[in-house]
């Protein structure tokens, strides 16, 4: 549990990196070890994330009371929706404690579930803005392959569609940005799952105005080669990197 992998995970790890042993045991198995006390020195229940039981939080009433004037995701093609075709996000940011300045904005792509995580100097619509020109110069002309669409809530810092779709490095659009009915978190579902994992490094009550760039970089690095079930055990690093072969 050194590096904070969840039983299954660490499992997945030792199968993926091809590591044999004489004793071969399954998830299941692993948890009951666990709860049952009396097979590990230094491993209990309390290590475990949630306990190894699903907390389900209420729906997130962050967002405006209306929607935006962009355009809704009711117009957003049915196989973005069915995670059919790559290079497709949902954008969230996660917010400090009370007093802190800097946030967090997190990207995540719907079909790899890969996640950029970056540290912004305010909750404005501004830093988005910004933040999203410097992922424009990062990728070069493979931004516009890799951010066809970018699906958010109604919060403020998002209000500036049409300065996160202008293009500053070609004329026209380089995405499309889609918004979220208001009060409907579960429409950015792979969003929300990242911000759990991210919170794991970055709980409820922290100041980001302390945190380093580097650490950010260093928890963006842990999830995206976290195993996943939901990606059959395999890494959104690793399925983003095939995406990209053929992208």
């Amino acid at each position: 549990m050194v590096q904070g992998f969840a039983p299954g995970a660490a499992l997945a790890e030792i199968r993926n990196n091809g590591e044999v042993y004489d004793t071969v045991i399954c998830e299941n198995t692993l948890y009951n070890y666990i709860y049952r006390g009396d097979v590990f020195l230094h491993l209990t229940p309390e290590h475990l994330h949630n306990k190894g039981r699903r907390h389900y939080a209420a729906k997130s009433k962050r967002q405006a009371a209306r929607s935006s004037n962009g355009k809704s995701i009711e117009n957003r093609p049915q196989e973005v929706k069915g995670r059919g075709s790559f290079g497709h996000w949902e954008m969230d940011s996660i917010m400090g404690c009370k007093g802190s300045k800097k946030t967090l904005l997190v990207l995540t792509e719907r079909r790899t579930r890969m996640g950029i995580v970056m540290l912004l100097e305010d909750h404005t619509a501004a830093s988005v803005v910004k933040a999203i020109n410097s992922l424009e110069r990062r990728f070069g002309k493979l931004f516009y392959k890799l951010f066809k669409s970018i699906t958010v809530d109604n919060g403020c810092e998002f209000q500036d569609f049409e300065g996160i779709e202008a293009a500053h490095r070609r004329k026209g659009k380089r995405t499309i940005v889609f918004f979220c009915h208001p009060y409907s978190a579960f429409e950015r579902g792979s969003n929300e799952n990242m911000n759990r994992l991210i919170r794991r490094f970055f709980p409820k009550g922290t100041s980001f105005d302390t945190v380093k760039p580097e650490e950010v970089r260093a928890a963006e690095r842990w999830v995206n080669n976290y195993p996943r079930k939901l990606l059959g055990w395999q890494s959104a690093a690793t399925l983003f990197e095939k995406e990209l072969l053929s992208a």
